[in-house]
């Protein structure tokens, strides 16, 4: 903005008579108007330059994300939004993502190592999944991660995809069972990646007290046969491998456009969809 030229008044003309003051009166008294004309300026600058400060602060960064969070609460990470939510949603991802959090810096594969928990996506391969429990009513799916595994290296890394999902009277609540999607992904630019998929497994299985009780009843003693049966769910795990010799392994470019200590938002290049994350404690 413009800034208006202080305006200046026509002196009366000094009678001939009238001696001019010394120079040396005039140099002493220049001091002080200039301070007095240069406050003025000094002040505007000061409170144009305002503004853009505070767009970078951190308090400013911090309410975006937390804006951001409260937008995505009641969603149930993204399968109830409606339309006007998903626009609302999609404004506050584009305000964190204008932070840039080190745009012009490659991609800190150090911050990125570590587990992320999912809380809002609009990717439709993930919300098929909370819609098969919609319509499985015995099918629950509980928290999904991302797990980076990358701290050591410079160019790229491992990163798995983690579902917890069970079956209600066959295994634990929520967390009875453990799918897992491996894939390599190499840095291509400073915020894509590459992910080339490896292997799709399911581990971790926890039956419930229920059937646990009918493989080995607890008020008769457990027989050699039903303690193998039970350690061998526990340890049970079924692999099956992505990629081979005569196949290529499908792979994906993700878009990382926003990493801090405790928040990831990524976007999914072709497929589709955002992913909004924050910060979990490490996967045992």
């Amino acid at each position: 903005m413009a800034l208006a030229a202080p305006s200046l008044r026509r002196l009366p003309t000094t009678p001939p008579q009238a001696r001019c003051p010394p120079a040396a009166s005039l140099l002493r008294a220049r001091p002080h108007r200039e301070p007095h004309l240069r406050q003025p300026l000094v002040a505007a600058a000061a409170a144009a330059a305002a503004p853009l400060a505070a767009s970078s602060s951190p308090a400013d960064t911090e309410r975006r994300k937390h804006e951001l969070l409260r937008l995505v609460q009641e969603t149930r990470r993204g399968f109830a939004a409606g339309p006007e939510q998903r626009a609302a949603i999609e404004e506050a991802v584009v305000a964190v993502e204008e932070l840039g959090a080190g745009e012009g810096a490659p991609l800190d594969l150090a911050a990125l190592d570590g587990t992320w928990r999912l809380c809002y996506t609009s990717a439709s391969d993930v919300l098929v999944l909370f819609e098969a429990a919609e319509r499985l009513p015995l099918l629950q799916v509980g928290q999904i991660y991302q797990k980076f595994e990358c701290k050591d290296h410079s160019d790229g890394g491992i990163v798995r995809n983690v579902v917890r999902w069970s079956i209600e009277n066959l295994l634990e609540d929520q967390e009875g069972a453990t799918l897992m999607v491996s894939a390599k992904f190499a840095v291509l630019s400073k915020r894509n990646i590459f992910l080339q998929f490896e292997e799709v497994a399911v581990e971790n299985i926890k039956i419930s007290e229920q059937l646990q009780a009918l493989i080995a009843p607890a008020i008769l003693p457990r027989s050699f046969l039903s303690l193998q049966i039970l350690q061998f769910i526990k340890t049970f795990r079924a692999q099956v491998p992505v990629s081979g010799p005569e196949r290529r392994s499908p792979g994906g470019l993700y878009h990382l456009s926003y990493l801090d200590r405790d928040m990831l938002l990524g976007r999914s290049v072709g497929g589709g969809g955002v992913f909004i994350f924050t910060r979990a404690q490490p996967l045992l």
